[in-house]
């Protein structure tokens, strides 16, 4: 095999990237944070105001997870569908533009590509063979212009699941001690902040950031949250007792 076939499979095969614009790890990841978060922090309010009264804190901690659930799928939903929307909307422009001022736009990219490096004739050169291919050159000016591969958008659909259920599993995390009959925050708490650990880790792990900061942020976050809604909560109970 010569050198430069060598260099070339070398360049094929040297790494490879992780899907990063699926639109599934955002809506899960913020999904997962949000549940567990804003589940312990509901359920530490009820159980400092409404004291040992477990069916209050099982009833109110089963509604926070199916609202919550609900409504991250929903917004996500909204959320995408309408950024795809807009892309395609853009799209649609872009290929109008082609049929209508094709010189303009193969100037427009010659100049794109000039600013990428390239040098004035080389750039126009580029811009005028790509521009033959039609399917090809507005593929070309979505990506270059909009910054997104319009073969890859994100699904509203994926986005929308993946928040109903990490929501759904976070919110559980500190309610299925309560639910299989414990009548003691601190467990909540306690399986509340290793899980805020290990998952605060695990985003670090895949992020490639350090292990330690991100459990150690995800802890303190959902601590602050809980710890602010269980003193709300004693001063209701006060108030009401």
């Amino acid at each position: 095999m010569t050198d430069a076939a060598l260099a070339r499979r070398d360049a094929e095969v040297h790494h490879s990237h992780r899907d990063v614009t699926g639109g599934w790890l955002r809506p899960a990841v913020f999904g997962a944070m949000d549940g567990l978060v804003s589940n312990v922090a509901l359920i530490a309010g009820i159980a400092a105001a409404a004291g040992s009264h477990v069916h209050v804190i099982v009833i109110t901690g089963l509604a926070g997870l199916l609202a919550g659930s609900f409504s991250m799928a929903v917004g996500e939903w909204t959320s995408v569908s309408s950024q795809v929307e807009l892309v395609r909307a853009e799209i649609a422009k872009e290929r109008r533009e082609l049929v209508h001022r094709p010189a303009a736009e193969q100037a427009e990219l010659a100049e794109l590509f000039i600013r990428r490096g390239l040098s004035p004739d080389l750039a126009k050169r580029v811009a005028s063979d790509l521009s033959r291919d039609h399917e090809l050159v507005w593929r070309i000016h979505v990506r270059e212009e909009l910054g997104v591969d319009p073969d890859d958008l994100p699904s509203p659909t994926v986005a929308a699941v993946s928040s109903l259920l990490s929501f759904a599993a976070g919110a559980l995390i500190p309610l299925l001690p309560y639910a299989l009959g414990s009548h003691h925050l601190w467990i909540s708490l306690a399986l509340a902040a290793v899980s805020l650990t290990a998952l605060g880790a695990a985003v670090a792990r895949f992020t490639e950031r350090p292990l330690w900061l991100g459990a150690v942020r995800q802890l303190a976050l959902g601590a602050a949250a809980a710890a602010i809604t269980y003193g709300v909560g004693s001063a209701f109970g006060v108030g009401l007792s």
